[in-house]
C-alpha cells in the first residue's frame, strides 16, 4: 500500500496494513498509524475541521481535502486503491515531425532571422513543448549561430600538414615551439569598486572602465611540457621580436633544435628578422596559413590567459598588469599541462572543403 493510501485509510478509518497485509510494529514517525483512527470510524464522521485533522496526523490540508473528496465521491474503494493516470503522450505522427524539421531549416519567420519556440510552434498549431521536443531530439539549435572564416592561402594545404605534422610526429633531437603575441592587452580599472561575491548575487562590477596604458606579451609555449617563455614588452615590432628570440635561444637547450610555429603578422618576416634567423641554424621557422591562427597552440593558452586571469581582473597601472600575467605564467609553469592535438591533417582538409561546398567558395 503507498503512502497515499495509508493517509486515506488513516481519514477514513481503516487500519493500515504492511507488506504481506501484517500491522506494521513499528510505524515510521511522521506516518499514519492505525492507533490515530477515531473510534466509529471516519474523522470525517465525527464533524472535525481540515486544519484539526491535518495538526493530529501531521499532513497539510490539502492532503485532507484531497482524501475527503475522494471518500465523498468514490467511497470507500476510492482510498483503497490509487487512482488512474493519466497514460503516455500521445505519438506525434511522423509528417508532423517531418514538417516541422522541414520549416526549420529551411524557411524563416516573417520579420525575423530565426525560429524561436513559439513561433514555430504558432506556425504548425502545436504546442512549444511539442517544437521543443522535436528539435531537441533532431540536434535543432536555431538560436544559435558560430561564426566561421576561411582561408584564402594558395599554400593551405602544404603549411596545414606542416604544421599538423609537427603536433603528432615532432622531429627528432628537437622541440616544437608555438610562438605568438598577444598584442595591446589593456590595463583597465573599472569606476566604481567591484562589489563582492555574496549568496544569491554574482560578483559585480561598473560596465565602463578607466584604460591605464597597454603591453605587448610575446609567449612560446613548448608543444611537449606546457611550458611557458613569455616577455612584456612595450611595444610589437621586429626589434622586439628578436630579442624574444634571444630569450628563447638563451632558455632552452643548445643541443635541440628549435622549430617554431608562428603567424603571418610582418613582424616575423622582415630583412632584420631574417638575417637574424641565418645567424641562428638551430631556429626554423613554420608559418601558418593565413586566417588560420587555430592551428597555433599558444592561442589556446592565450584564451587561457584571458579567461583566468585578464578579464575580470582590475588594473590601475601597466606594472600591475605586468604582474599579474607573470605571476599567471608562473603558475603555469609550476603546474604545466600541454594542450594535446588529435586532428590529422586528412580530416581538417575534409572539413574545410565540405565547409568551402556549403558556402560556395571557390577551392
Amino acid at each position: 500500500m503507498s503512502q497515499d493510501q495509508r493517509i486515506g485509510s488513516e481519514l477514513a478509518g481503516v487500519p493500515h496494513r504492511g507488506p504481506g497485509g501484517r500491522s506494521p510494529k513499528h510505524p515510521r514517525q511522521g506516518t499514519l498509524g492505525p492507533q490515530r483512527s477515531l473510534p466509529g470510524g471516519s474523522r470525517r464522521a465525527s464533524g472535525r475541521s481540515n486544519n484539526a485533522i491535518a495538526a493530529e496526523l501531521g499532513i497539510s490540508r490539502p492532503t485532507v481535502i484531497l482524501w475527503r473528496e475522494r471518500m465523498a465521491t468514490y467511497g470507500l474503494e476510492g482510498i483503497l486503491h490509487d487512482a488512474t493516470r493519466p497514460g503516455r503522450r500521445k505519438a506525434l505522427a511522423p509528417e508532423v515531425i517531418a514538417r516541422v524539421v522541414e520549416a526549420t531549416l529551411h524557411t524563416k519567420p516573417e520579420g525575423a532571422t530565426h525560429w524561436s519556440i513559439r513561433d514555430m510552434a504558432r506556425s504548425q498549431g502545436l504546442s512549444p513543448a511539442t517544437v521543443q521536443r522535436i528539435w531537441k531530439a533532431h540536434g535543432l539549435k536555431p538560436h544559435i549561430i558560430q561564426r566561421f572564416k576561411l582561408s584564402n592561402d594558395a599554400r593551405f594545404e602544404e603549411k596545414v600538414r606542416d604544421i599538423v605534422g609537427l603536433y603528432l610526429k615532432p622531429p627528432d633531437k628537437a622541440l616544437v615551439l608555438c610562438v605568438d603575441e598577444k598584442t595591446r592587452i589593456h590595463a583597465l580599472d573599472r569606476t566604481r569598486p567591484i562589489l563582492p561575491l555574496r549568496p544569491g548575487i554574482p560578483e559585480r562590477q561598473t560596465h565602463d572602465y578607466k584604460r591605464n596604458g597597454t603591453t605587448d606579451l610575446f609567449a612560446a609555449l613548448n608543444v611537449l611540457t606546457g611550458r611557458v617563455i613569455a616577455r612584456c614588452l612595450p611595444r610589437h615590432t621586429a626589434a622586439e621580436f628578436i630579442s624574444f628570440l634571444k630569450v628563447i635561444d638563451r632558455q632552452t637547450p643548445r643541443q635541440f633544435d628549435l622549430h617554431l610555429v608562428v603567424d603571418n603578422s610582418s613582424t616575423h618576416s622582415t630583412p632584420e628578422v631574417t638575417l637574424w634567423l641565418a645567424g641562428h641554424p638551430r631556429f626554423h621557422l613554420h608559418f601558418t596559413p593565413t586566417s588560420s591562427s587555430w592551428l597555433d597552440l599558444v592561442e589556446r593558452w592565450f584564451a587561457e590567459l584571458s579567461r583566468r586571469r585578464i578579464r575580470r581582473g582590475t588594473f590601475t597601472s601597466v606594472a600591475e598588469l605586468t604582474r599579474a600575467i607573470e605571476e599567471h605564467i608562473a603558475l603555469n609553469n609550476a603546474h604545466p599541462k600541454p594542450f594535446e592535438w588529435h586532428a590529422c591533417a586528412d580530416l581538417i582538409l575534409a572539413k574545410v572543403a565540405h565547409c568551402k561546398e556549403a558556402s560556395g567558395a571557390e577551392h
